[in-house]
């Protein structure tokens, strides 16, 4: 009985032993060479289950999986790659490429021709995929700003503007951007607008900087820098690849808003010598409303001043000397001989409006664009490609004035042959304002359209000599020389001012 039990022990531990052991896998790691890598990898593809080659690069295997299964060989400076195991004894050899490191990156912007960053004769500034990945900015392109000698003025929430080497301003003319070697820039504006129409963030592959002069081979609109946006192929990156970033915007000014940025990439293969892709990006949130009532020469006045002509308050930068008007008013038999003696030289300027009666503060940005890429030839570098792009987009625009890019929209159409060692581009860039205005000048024109400066400042002085000649004092002549002058204002909100909004910004 003893013996018995003993025997069907021994052979429940052999069952037990072949049921945990049945797959065994064996095998070498080298690398292109032909030598040994020891210490790589060897992981089952979604288990835990694994080992590590020894000094001559051979592995041992052994686990319970059932074939089939991947296996995921990796080692620090190689490039991973995995092996399909179809049987239960199998034995692999694997062989690894070195992958390139940091110092190893290819860049093509220095001198037009792929060359290693460390061997580039001028200064380079380089994202890569990894970099872009890990970027703490909204968006890669805000990410810029993280690169060595870079600074990027944000006009709005959805318009940067990149500067380097202390060649700072808002509107950069003599920055270039080349988003796979078309020229970004808004014909008709002949500067960057950021990537209000630019690139989808799951399609960018690179971004290469050359800041100053060091970018004088691109001619003379580089001459403050260039900036080398590169996309990825259809032949290396297929899938779909979806990017959503939810999140707020949060002011004194206009509150907490939502905020969202959704990118998508489809790309494919279809054969050895045809590829395609489409990309699209959809942003929106509230841009930063900007309410500053500060005058623009004098911190001190305020909107009760005479002369007022706050920062963001427009149709309050028209002004007169009210002693000049009187003598016009003289000479045109309007007042009496004389009455100017009345009136000081004092400059008074119309009253204005506050730029969030001119504006509504959506930021968006819709873009798309998709390639068709075709290799006539089999193991040759020669492609043929068409490329094209549209975008459109609300945004703010600081420059000299402040304007609101209202349904901009872009378009891009790109031919293109090119190989190893020459390219052939052909490419064409058309653009609408849509409804886009300058809100300094609408200002200006909504005080118009209801009272010409003339009038206005002609009511202005007769008041004001009337008044007086009433026995006011100063102050009190000038309110209500005031109150006369703004007779029939158009105020924000009534039907009359939209009106006048809607036809004096186009």
């Amino acid at each position: 009985y003893l013996r018995m039990r003993a025997i069907l022990l021994l052979a429940l531990m052999a069952i037990g032993n072949i049921g945990f052991s049945q797959t065994t896998i064996s095998g070498n790691v080298v690398d292109q060479n032909n030598e040994p890598i020891p210490g790589a990898n060897i992981v089952i593809v979604g288990k835990t289950i694994g080992t590590v080659t020894d000094f001559d690069g051979n592995f041992i295997l052994a686990t319970s999986e059932v074939p089939p299964f991947r296996l995921e060989i990796s080692s620090i400076g190689y490039s991973n790659v995995t092996q399909d195991i179809t049987s239960a004894n199998q034995t692999v050899s694997i062989v690894l490429n070195e992958s390139q490191t940091f110092l190893d990156e290819v860049v093509i912007s220095a001198s037009r021709t792929p060359e290693r960053i460390f061997e580039s004769p001028v200064t380079v500034e380089r994202m890569g995929l990894e970099t872009i990945k890990s970027t703490t900015a909204a968006d890669f392109y805000g990410g810029l700003e993280n690169l060595k000698g870079v600074d990027v003025n944000t006009n709005s929430l959805t318009f940067k503007s990149v500067n380097t080497r202390g060649f700072a301003s808002f509107a950069n003319t003599r920055f270039m951007q080349l988003v796979d070697g078309m020229d970004n820039s808004t014909p008709a504006l002949n500067f960057p607008i950021g990537n209000l129409v630019g690139m989808v963030e799951t399609d960018v592959l690179s971004v290469e900087l050359l800041p100053g002069a060091s970018s004088a081979l691109y001619g003379a609109n580089a001459f403050n820098g260039i900036l080398f946006m590169r996309s990825k192929s259809p032949f290396d990156y297929e899938g779909i690849s979806v990017s959503i970033k939810r999140g707020v915007t949060s002011q004194e000014a206009a509150g907490t808003n939502a905020y969202t940025d959704f990118g998508i990439r489809a790309a494919h293969k279809f054969s050895e010598k045809f590829a395609a892709k489409v990309n699209f990006g959809y942003l929106k949130g509230t841009d930063w409303a900007a309410t500053s009532e500060v005058d623009k020469f004098d911190p001190t006045r305020t909107r009760a001043d005479l002369d007022y002509d706050g920062i963001n308050v427009y149709g309050d930068e028209v002004s007169a000397d009210i002693k000049d008007v009187a003598v016009t008013l003289e000479g045109l038999g309007i007042l009496p001989s004389g009455a100017n003696a009345l009136v000081p030289s004092q400059q008074v300027s119309r009253t204005g409006y506050n730029e969030r009666d001119l504006t509504n503060y959506n930021a968006e940005s819709i873009k798309a664009d998709w390639g068709l890429f075709y290799r006539p030839i089999e193991g040759n570098s020669l492609e043929l490609s068409y490329v094209g792009k549209v975008g459109t987009g609300n945004t703010i625009y600081q420059g000299t004035n402040r304007y609101n890019i209202r349904g901009f929209f872009q378009e891009q159409h790109k031919l293109e042959v090119r190989n190893d060692n020459f390219f052939l581009r052909g490419y064409v860039v058309a653009d609408k304002a849509g409804d886009s205005y300058d809100m300094v000048f609408t200002g200006i024109n909504i005080n118009r359209a209801w009272k010409d400066d003339n009038t206005w400042f002609g009511e202005y002085t007769g008041t004001y000599v009337q008044a007086t000649l009433a026995g006011a004092t100063d102050e009190q002549a000038h309110a209500a020389a005031r109150a006369q002058a703004e007779s029939g204002r158009f105020l924000p909100g009534t039907p009359e001012f939209q009106a006048a909004f809607n036809k004096k910004r186009k």
